[in-house]
């Protein structure tokens, strides 16, 4: 399935259809300098094997492909798919499941051809946004469908991005707060775009090109976004995750004018930091959380006053193969939650989620689960303090509380 949807890069279809502003030397654009604050490990760790509650799989037994849970309730989404033949026929769904019981509570749709369906996440007032790739005599002929709400249990609409014919969708920004969201996708010349958009209303507002020499997809961008300032905020490694390379870059892009606000982020010696593997916002406080390949450090940033400080993962040491992965931010809480595939403490071989408040003091860390692939989902429902990660197996995702 992976090799499919990088054969979709290949295609040479019609440049976009609708102009674009770009960010350029005529766009407004402030450069800040950072500054560093105190770094280094804080707090005490304390490990909650108990936390883990129970495991859900898919229904039809295919790898979870995407996967969201409402913040105002209690239903959950998930897509999965699994090649079943050598043609590359394959058994795809959308499914809904009970955030408590962790139980499927409906397949909204089933395929066994060469389709594919994948859960691109909950925006808005419970609104899922799903992608599907339809496969006609080996063409990938992509759409966007909605649940509007996801409670529905069943696709209501659709969602046109800008040039459907040359646009993938890089990242959605987690928000549940409004109804407009941030989108970071490029076209099919790897050129990096992010707009915002009303998803239940399938409307767009502009959109902006970044610079591809420091947002490209080779350089791994991060998105998140201000929903009280209208920005969209982005981490990225301006020369693609180089060892010994250039400091992170953290930016924000105000949705409507294209304002470009940049400063370097971070750089741990000797190896600095390289990919930034995952990010997250409060837009209360204007704090950022940033997870960093080559230093198993988490950062935390003012990306208003552009400050910053870096925090050592616990009994990580530097270890790049303890590094974090996905960050997601729980704002009622004000905390962040960290996900590390390979643990840095607990039992061996598991992996574990390290819980930070917006200072870097760690909170507790969640052991004793193993979580699939070195690049785990992971979905939280702040008010419930519940969330899902992805494993121990592809179709599994396990429930935990925090």
């Amino acid at each position: 399935m992976l090799t499919r949807l990088a054969a979709i890069f290949a295609l040479t279809l019609s440049s976009l259809l609708i102009p674009a502003p770009t960010l350029s030397a005529q766009t407004s654009l402030d450069v800040v300098p950072l500054v560093v604050l105190q770094a280094g490990f804080r707090g005490q760790f304390v490990g909650r094997s108990f936390a883990i509650g129970k495991v859900l799989h898919t229904a039809d037994g295919g790898q979870v492909f995407g996967f969201d849970l409402n913040h105002n309730g209690n239903d959950g989404v998930l897509g999965s798919a699994k090649t079943v033949t050598a043609q590359g026929q394959v058994v795809a769904s959308v499914e809904t499941f009970d955030q408590t019981t962790a139980k499927i509570t409906k397949i909204v749709v089933a395929t066994n051809t060469m389709d594919d369906w994948v859960v691109e996440g909950i925006v808005g007032n419970d609104v899922g946004l799903v992608l599907h790739d339809h496969v006609v005599n080996n063409r990938d002929f992509r759409g966007y469908r909605t649940m509007n709400p996801v409670t529905l249990k069943k696709f209501t609409g659709f969602w046109t991005p800008p040039n459907p014919n040359n646009f993938l969708i890089q990242q959605v920004a987690a928000n549940q707060a409004i109804s407009t969201t941030a989108v970071l996708g490029f076209d099919f010349s790897d050129t990096p775009l992010v707009f915002a958009t009303n998803v239940a209303a399938n409307t767009l507002g502009p959109v902006f090109h970044l610079d591809p020499n420091h947002f490209s997809g080779g350089d791994g961008p991060q998105l998140a976004q201000d929903t009280l300032r209208n920005l969209a905020v982005l981490a990225t490694s301006p020369d693609a995750g180089a060892v010994g390379g250039k400091p992170p870059l953290i930016a924000t892009v105000n949705l409507t004018t294209g304002r470009l606000h940049q400063f370097n982020g971070i750089k741990i010696p000797p190896f600095n930091s390289g990919f930034v593997n995952g990010l997250a916002v409060d837009s209360a406080t204007h704090i950022a959380c940033t997870t960093t390949e080559l230093d198993a450090d988490v950062e935390f940033y003012d990306y208003l006053a552009g400050t910053g400080t870096a925090v050592g993962l616990p009994g990580a040491f530097g270890n790049q193969f303890f590094s974090g992965s996905a960050v997601v931010g729980d704002a009622i809480h004000k905390l962040f939650l960290v996900v590390q595939a390979n643990g840095s403490i607990g039992p061996r071989g598991d992996s574990v989620i390290d819980i930070f408040d917006e200072s870097g003091n760690l909170v507790e860390s969640i052991t004793g689960f193993k979580a699939f692939s070195v690049t785990p989902g992971i979905a939280i429902n702040p008010v419930k303090r519940l969330g899902f990660i992805m494993g121990p197996t592809p179709d599994a995702l396990t429930q935990f509380t925090y």
